[in-house]
């Protein structure tokens, strides 16, 4: 062992090995390898004082033992530095015979690269400021060593400078015929969108140049916001490009990060336009009300410059540090909420509101996209399976419950697997897929809720809005004898209980217009239901429809048939304009309502819906709420008036 320690350890001369082996007395053997072994003075102390000559040799072994593995340690650490340095010189001693065997064939690749580059750049027809730009970053690659790891990334950001589309644009499309036909063709209905689509082409072939509006179609689910955009950049002529905004936290995502950061990429907006290859791409930035924020940064905040007319044309990008022309480029932003939405942000977009389709419009739709496309998938011939209007209205009000046709378009997908798995197990059917067999398909209906009647007082049918569309709720109440206590249930929300202590409060106030003794609010107590108990309910909408309601059970008077209301009140009776009125009206149309009560501020909003979506269906306007209890309510009672117990 001592043999050993001597061959591996660099501090001990190769003659000591010579005095071992000539040394006869085996405690002076001892002795003189306690002296000259790797160990501390107290460890050789304690050697010292052992008079035991066998104990004494087992001490020096086990120190011999330790100061061998540390030696054989050093040693392998040794071996594998100098096999590491020895690959390095070996690829350095390759690379340069390499780097000499192509300067005699007459090739260098790192000249060519830049060679390359230059020759790309000659073509480019870029900025000026670019232009010196790439000039001074390709001279710092020239000078750079292509085995640093600079170089890489000194390489890729002179490829993004030659690849992004400067002044590189499409021709835009001006046969407004076409764009009328494209998309009518994709997508049915929607005329809004489709009358500012065709503004715009009109504009820019009169004008020649205008700074491309910034639209943001703001509308319920499944509705056709997002596949909008590829029938308009069809229309145009447009390169399409596509960004999810959906969870986005981060703000280099949308700015890029520094080019000195390790793995630094630029922001997706640079990345899609370099992708699209022009600088006029219709950009579609989808569910811009989902994007987030944490510590990395508020990218709502990052896109006010993307999205501002007058800002985007100097759009600058941490990675790129030039600014890019973004003027041109034609954003479409979709949303489902405008609530979430930052204001600022809100306020650089032109909001366009794209609202449900009707049930003859979903029919439509469905003729015209959605069967041909499911039999297309399923490998099935259109000869095999034919889904009629009825089956297809059916689907539509008892099947789904939607203002777009997601729903639809899950349905009908089942219809046509269903007639699949018959053809391919040789079942005789049918060619028509009756009413009747979507029982068996598809299972039970869930149908909407209708109109149940007026036989009784106190119950009035309401309007609602709900991010799938419009609905229809009743207002119920009952009272009993009591102290005038007010109970309100159903799920509501605070908003809409207020409501309720609004109306019963005017009610109190103005007993006397109702021919009702005031005292009889004092002996009575009142119970306001929602029904539907385990879905949340709230906003301002059913004020009106609770202030009937009171009346219509205080006085017994019960409402007139197929009526239904929307609007809010105030404390002198005022009735208050409210949204989601196509939503409503849709609503009012598939549950069989024939009269609707609304604010006269919302006239407007009625006159412009196109008269299909509002045919069998009359309005009242109203500004008060003496109007809308004369409109509501029935002369005759039902029963005779409350009674004040003493």
């Amino acid at each position: 062992m001592s043999m050993e320690v001597i061959q591996n350890s660099p501090n001990i001369p190769s003659e000591a090995a010579i005095a071992i082996k000539n040394i006869d007395s085996l405690r002076f053997l001892v002795h003189f390898i306690a002296a000259n072994m790797n160990a501390e003075k107290e460890q050789k102390q304690n050697l010292l004082e052992v008079s035991n000559l066998k104990t004494r040799v087992e001490n020096v072994m086990a120190l011999l033992g330790e100061d061998l593995k540390v030696l054989e340690l050093k040693q392998d650490i040794q071996s594998r530095v100098k096999t590491d340095i020895d690959k390095q010189q070996r690829e350095f001693f390759l690379h340069q015979q390499l780097k000499q065997i192509q300067e005699e064939l007459g090739s260098d690749p790192h000249k060519e690269d830049i060679a390359g580059k230059k020759a790309r750049a000659e073509v480019k027809d870029w900025p000026e400021k670019v232009a010196t730009t790439f000039a001074k970053e390709l001279g710092k690659l020239e000078r750079m060593n292509t085995q640093s790891a600079e170089y890489s990334v000194q390489s890729n950001y002179l490829d993004l400078l030659l690849d992004l589309p400067w002044n590189i644009t499409s021709d835009d499309n001006f046969d407004l015929g076409h764009a009328q036909e494209t998309l009518d063709e994709d997508h049915y209905g929607l005329e809004m969108v489709k009358d500012r689509i065709i503004e715009h082409l009109a504009v820019l072939k009169l004008k020649g140049d205008m700074k491309s509006p910034i639209i943001c179609l703001y509308g319920p689910p499944g509705v056709g916001k997002t596949s909008l955009g590829k029938s308009i950049a069809k229309a145009l002529g447009r390169e399409y490009v596509r960004m999810s905004l959906g969870g986005m936290r981060d703000e280099a995502e949308i700015r890029g990060h520094r080019k000195t950061y390790i793995g630094a990429m630029p922001g997706r907006v640079i990345q899609n336009l370099k992708k699209s290859g022009t600088s006029n791409p219709l950009f579609v930035l989808d569910e811009i009300d989902k994007l987030s924020r944490d510590n990395h940064g508020d990218p709502s905040s990052a896109m006010l410059e993307v999205l501002d007319p007058e800002q985007n044309s100097t759009f600058y990008d941490n990675y790129l540090e030039l600014d890019y022309d973004l003027s041109k480029v034609m954003f479409l932003a979709t949303s489902n909420s405008l609530a979430t939405i930052q204001p600022a942000l809100r306020d650089r977009m032109e909001i366009i509101e794209v609202t449900g389709y009707t049930v003859e419009e979903k029919v439509q739709i469905a003729k015209r996209h959605l069967i041909s496309k499911h039999v297309d998938e399923t490998g099935i011939t259109a000869e095999q399976v034919e889904i009629p209007d009825a089956t297809l209205e059916k689907i539509c009000a008892e099947y789904t419950n939607e203002s777009g046709v997601r729903g639809l378009d899950k349905r009908i997908a089942k219809v046509v697997r269903h007639r699949a798995v018959q053809i391919a197990m040789d079942v005789p059917h049918e060619v028509t897929i009756s009413p009747d067999e979507l029982h068996s398909i598809l299972g039970p209906s869930h149908e909407k809720e209708r109109y149940e009647g007026n036989d009784v007082a106190g119950v009035v049918t309401g309007l609602a809005w709900t991010p799938a569309g419009g609905d229809i709720l009743f207002i119920e109440t009952s009272i009993v004898k009591g102290k005038g206590k007010l109970t309100l249930t159903g799920n509501l929300g605070d908003v809409m209980k207020e409501s309720a202590v609004i109306a019963l409060q005017y009610l109190k106030a103005h007993a006397q217009d109702l021919d009702l003794d005031p005292k009889v609010f004092d002996t009575w107590d009142v119970h306001v239901h929602v029904p539907a108990g385990a879905i949340p309910k709230d906003g301002p909408s059913a004020g009106i429809t609770m202030l009937t309601a009171l009346a219509s059970i205080f006085t017994q008077r019960k409402v007139r048939k197929f009526l239904a209301m929307t609007g809010e009140i105030t404390l002198r009776g005022q009735v208050l304009p409210v949204g989601g009125i196509k939503e409503k009206l849709l609503a009012a149309r598939r549950a069989g309502i024939k009269e609707i009560v609304l604010c006269e501020a919302n006239r407007k909003h009625v006159e412009d819906i196109q008269a299909r979506y509002l045919k069998g269906l009359r309005f009242h306007y109203v500004s008060n709420m003496t109007e809308v209890v004369d409109r509501a309510l029935l002369k005759e009672k039902v029963e005779a008036p409350l009674q004040v117990t003493s």
